[in-house]
């Protein structure tokens, strides 16, 4: 872990239009932004190579194809990519000391320092093993190249320890722009929860970044929604059941944050981190036979549940088999991203929630109450309740429809679970001394240099 800085709560925020070295940093910025999306078609090409090859027929749903497949492949992959994970980690971690590599971490106590080549392989992995089905995120690896990218030019531009943490910040929200398509809500991300700080200041390069990763990005990849859901509309059942689910998904977001922080705490060490990984692994690998839609990240998944294509009962087995074959797979020493994983854990716990409720107040679309609850979830686990809003607007293509159901459940869930648990999903290796210490509001520039 990162060691914790001696960072003031009197430090300035980053004047970065007009300090010295303002023209270093806009030129950063420019090349990470166009280097984040360049990495971002790389690395989703490779996601595609493997996902396709591992699992035929996944290009359209790997759901699917994991219905097609022969039991036996189920459990080969899935001991592949267990394999992978445990002699890559071993062999990463002998190049380097320190227990791990964390952007939020290093964002907040380290001026966003990564070690550059152990990072990038990290990323390289994570993308193997998704597409070879462990439940984990794909986002994690652009945010990585970004993040990288950005130290680069840090060191090259000799910028400030403040303008460093902001651009390496711009750069983890850039990958995930270029990994969904998502300028704005990338852009809000990187301020919001990598950050943690919304300051009129940042705004303008994080925005420049993500829309240039995002656009070099639409140069090779579908300029597409993630999810395709239809122009839903408000209504008082929709408003009153908002009340009762939003509560709901940020105590769930609570349970779900602190499994991940055990996971990460209890990671295997020494000989086992060869073998926990292969034993974890297939054991999925296993379950996923009976239950394909756990395999990957979980966006075809999401899909079928805004679609309203997964019967009552196994929304039920997949509520609590999701989140625990996420949780373990990182535990294992997997690498990979929690956003799309916990989008699908909302989406689950939205449509159970709204089944209830529909016994007593039926006529809203089940689709509805999925998409609400994949909103409130990532606002409560990732604590970013503004980007939560933005980003699943952008993922689905949909703006004024259902925003205020939408607005109440994710402020209310983020309102719980911020009550209870301080942490993020990218807050889970902190303490909370640090969490606290990353959360404190900074003074402006102009109340500290008059």
């Amino acid at each position: 872990m990162p060691p914790p800085s001696n960072r003031s709560d009197r430090e300035p925020i980053p004047a970065t239009l007009t300090q010295p070295g303002a023209a270093a940093f806009w030129v950063a910025v420019v090349v990470t932004g166009v280097g984040t999306g360049a990495g971002a078609i790389a690395l989703t090409r490779l996601l595609a190579f493997v996902q396709e090859h591992a699992w035929p027929g996944s290009e359209t749903s790997l759901v699917v194809a994991g219905s097609h497949v022969s039991p036996a492949r189920h459990v080969v992959l899935l001991a592949v990519a267990g394999l992978l994970t445990g002699v890559a980690q071993s062999a990463l971690r002998r190049r380097s000391s320190g227990n791990g590599i964390d952007t939020t971490a290093a964002i907040a106590f380290a001026a966003g320092r990564l070690p550059k080549i152990r990072t990038l392989a990290t990323a390289v992995l994570s993308i193997i093993v998704v597409g070879l089905g462990v439940s984990l995120g794909r986002e994690a690896a652009p945010k990585q190249a970004g993040a990288v990218l950005a130290n680069v030019m840090s060191d090259k531009g000799r910028l400030s320890d403040e303008q460093r943490r902001l651009l390496v910040a711009c750069g983890a929200g850039a990958g995930m722009a270029a990994a969904y398509g998502v300028p704005l809500g990338g852009a809000l991300f990187a301020l919001e929860v990598m950050r943690g700080a919304l300051a009129l200041r940042m705004v303008l390069p994080a925005i420049v970044t993500s829309l240039l990763a995002a656009g070099v990005a639409w140069l090779a990849l579908p300029d597409t929604v993630t999810y395709v859901i239809p122009a839903y509309g408000t209504s008082a059942s929709v408003l009153a059941w908002t009340l009762v689910a939003g509560p709901v998904a940020g105590l769930v977001s609570v349970a779900y944050v602190r499994a991940i922080a055990w996971a990460d705490r209890n990671k295997p060490e020494g000989w086992k981190r060869l073998a926990v990984p292969v034993v974890t692994l297939t054991l999925f690998g296993a379950l996923s036979i009976a239950f394909p839609q756990l395999l990957g990240n979980g966006k075809d998944l999401a899909q079928l549940v805004f679609d309203d294509r997964i019967a009552l009962p196994l929304l039920l087995a997949l509520l609590v088999l999701k989140p625990v074959v996420t949780v373990v797979g990182l535990g294992s020493g997997a690498p990979g991203g929690l956003f799309t994983p916990s989008l699908a854990l909302g989406a689950l716990l939205g449509a159970v929630l709204g089944h209830a409720w529909s016994l007593f107040w039926p006529g809203v679309p089940p689709g509805l109450f999925a998409v609400i609850g994949a909103a409130a979830v990532i606002g409560a686990t990732t604590q970013g309740p503004l980007s939560a809003v933005v980003l699943m607007m952008e993922l689905t293509g949909r703006d004024r429809s259902f925003i205020v159901p939408m607005l109440l459940a994710v402020a209310s869930a983020t309102l719980v679970s911020r009550t209870v648990e301080m942490r993020s999903i990218y807050d889970a290796r902190l303490t909370d001394e640090q969490v606290a210490a990353r959360r404190r509001p900074m003074v402006p520039a102009e109340a500290t240099h008059p």
